[in-house]
């Protein structure tokens, strides 16, 4: 099948995959085995140890290359295990700037350990093009979430990809957010895409894992060689579950932003509600570069209490009831989370609170439930 005449929503279903050759199953089968048999020394059917691969990986790492129109994919234990994939690429004394609203895990990713080897991170405002100037010499990657987590600020990949590509850098962006559905980083000049898996790719909450596209043959050589000498792959049922959730992306993804747009707007005219973030607000800073280079706007809402702090923020999340206050997002079922206290506590409260990340902020996975039982909930839990 020629992925590249179809549509995202036949990829999702269908990119990069074949029925199994031996029993004609339909969906990919759980290979549950660490080593496969060799004929002769060094002559075998594709796989020789399940580090190395594994053929129910292999039908993930394909789907996900043909859903962000890449050539390559790899999957990992988890989202951070990506990431840490792509740090790997450096060498001390190189230096990333990356977006200075970052989720939590990347922040001390970036900051706690591989800060120890010599690399050096600079976070800069990524929301206007002030921040080119801050390329230097040493600078050997730029590292984008869009839209980021939790403050939904919508930065300009393909704007950021010239500045890349005129330095001779490679740009990551982090897609867990927007997923392929709603946006392709390759499609507008990223070298890489990176996801959290765990989120709307795998949909369910029920797995932990971490992606990597990219087109470039040079990146997937380098990242394979990565994947396999450090050895943080993903496991067979975990791809298998993986794979099943990506094939329902598309129909999920809707629902998701439809809901979302729902609550953005309730929230916006609530009198107990300061200030809403959802990129689909007309008043949104990044509304427009949004309306380019994304088919929706997500399912992602964050807001504040008015005149709140800890204590009266933690009441209203605690008394919601089909929301539920709980880490993660992307699920089919809708989660409430504190930034600063749980997503993003490993970042210091100064710096959180330069980007907004404030005790009285909120943070929704808006889910595929009833949007009148969603919104129902929320006026009972702020009526509190």
């Amino acid at each position: 099948m020629d992925d590249k005449n179809l549509q995202i929503e036949t990829l999702a279903i269908h990119g990069g995959q074949q029925h199994d050759p031996s029993t004609g199953a339909v969906m990919p089968p759980i290979y549950q085995t660490s080593t496969y048999v060799q004929e002769y020394p060094g002559k075998h059917k594709g796989y020789e140890y399940s580090r190395s691969g594994n053929p129910t990986r292999t039908a993930l790492e394909n789907a996900i290359a043909s859903i962000e129109g890449g050539t390559h994919g790899a999957a990992f234990g988890s989202g951070l295990a990506a990431i840490d994939c792509m740090l790997k690429f450096l060498s001390p004394g190189d230096e990333v700037i990356a977006c200075n609203d970052l989720y939590g895990g990347t922040y001390r990713l970036f900051t706690k350990m591989f800060s120890n080897y010599g690399i050096q991170f600079k976070f800069v405002d990524m929301s206007n093009d002030q921040w080119h100037s801050a390329v230097s010499e040493s600078t050997k990657m730029l590292w984008m979430e869009t839209p980021t987590n939790p403050m939904l600020n919508v930065l300009d990949i393909e704007a950021a990809s010239k500045v890349a590509k005129a330095h001779g850098l490679i740009l990551v962006v982090d897609n867990t957010f927007a997923t392929p559905y709603l946006q392709r980083p390759l499609d507008l000049g990223a070298d890489v895409v990176m996801h959290s898996g765990t989120k709307y790719l795998g949909g369910h909450s029920d797995v932990v894992l971490g992606l990597l596209a990219t087109k470039d043959e040079a990146i997937a050589e380098k990242m394979y060689f990565i994947q396999n000498a450090s050895g943080a792959v993903l496991g067979p049922m975990d791809s298998f579950l993986a794979l099943r959730g990506i094939k329902t992306l598309h129909v999920r993804m809707d629902r998701h932003c439809e809901n979302g747009e729902a609550v953005a707007h309730y929230l916006e005219a609530h009198p107990a509600v300061g200030n809403v973030y959802w990129p689909g607000l007309k008043d949104h800073n990044g509304h427009e570069v949004a309306k380019r280079q994304m088919k929706k706007f997500g399912g992602m809402v964050s807001f504040t209490i008015k005149g709140a702090g800890f204590e009266k923020t933690a009441e209203v999340v605690s008394a919601l009831r089909v929301f539920t206050l709980a880490e993660s997002l992307g699920g089919v079922e809708s989660l409430a989370g504190h930034p600063a206290s749980m997503t993003h506590a490993s970042i210091p409260k100064e710096e959180r609170e330069k980007v907004g990340v404030t005790d009285n902020l909120i943070r929704l996975s808006v889910g595929i439930e009833n949007v009148q039982d969603l919104l129902a909930d929320l006026e009972q839990a702020l009526a509190k």
